[in-house]
């Protein structure tokens, strides 16, 4: 699996990764987050031109995930890993938050960081797999908490939801 940087070109296949990746959330009793919207196309740009927007493509050079990161005090915040279901169970996640994990070594950050949803198996369970600890409310930094705060906004915190770490 090879991972690079997404092109402008490849933005709106990035959304289309998105509702394909959302569609699962149906089956676990979440149909709002299966309908919810990707990010914007202004918003992938944004991502893109700060260097932080990878995809994981097919032997074709086409993208089949993507991440987008964002440093948040020191560590590397992955704001969202979107893995289309037809790529799936072959390790394309593991190997963007890899990628995203060496980016991050580069910059001189110390972790990765994420926010997930607790009872979702391909979420929090997952990320725990892959050496992510969840952080107790107390040990959130600011950055976090403003992080969960726009969430609960945007009504995610109607399901059980935790901030996660992975020391680098």
């Amino acid at each position: 699996m090879r991972v690079r940087p997404a092109t402008a070109a490849e933005l709106p296949s990035l959304q289309d990764i998105e509702r394909a990746a959302g569609a699962p959330f149906r089956d676990v009793g979440m149909p709002e987050i299966a309908d919810d919207e990707p990010p914007g196309l202004d918003v992938l740009e944004g991502y893109r031109r700060a260097g932080r927007c990878w995809v994981a493509v097919d032997e074709r050079d086409q993208p089949v995930a993507y991440l987008l990161a964002e440093p948040v005090e020191g560590a590397l915040h992955i704001e969202q890993v979107s893995v289309h279901p037809r790529a799936g169970r072959r390790g394309v996640g593991r190997a963007l938050l890899a990628h995203a994990a060496a980016h991050a070594r580069e910059e001189g950050l110390t972790a990765l960081t994420l926010t997930t949803f607790t009872d979702v198996p391909w979420n929090a369970p997952y990320y725990a797999r892959l050496g992510f600890h969840t952080l107790p409310e107390p040990d959130l930094t600011p950055g976090l908490r403003a992080i969960r705060a726009t969430e609960a906004e945007h009504g995610l915190d109607r399901w059980p939801r935790v901030c996660m770490r992975a020391p680098l």
